[in-house]
């Protein structure tokens, strides 16, 4: 069995945010999970993050989904295989 994992990196979260949570919803029947992480303290909430998504799908409907994200602006998304 092959595992998929998408690793998502997002710059200016406060400004990209609203365009990718779209993007996700429109792909929401490929995308059994999701995980947003950013850096946060008593003094500051990082503007950048990282989100890991476990896709669901064919492997080209999953790297399709790949390359809309690193289509929006802000967004660099990168595809793992896990055999």
């Amino acid at each position: 069995m092959t595992y998929y994992v998408i690793g998502v990196r997002m710059d200016n979260r406060v400004g990209n945010a609203a365009q990718f949570q779209q993007a996700l919803t429109e792909n929401g029947c490929r995308i059994k999970a999701r995980l947003g992480l950013h850096e946060v303290s008593t003094d500051a909430c990082a503007n950048d993050g990282l989100i890991i998504l476990q896709p669901y799908g064919e492997k080209e409907e999953i790297e399709q989904l790949v390359s809309d994200l690193n289509q929006l602006k802000g967004i660099t998304a990168k595809l793992m295989e896990l055999n």
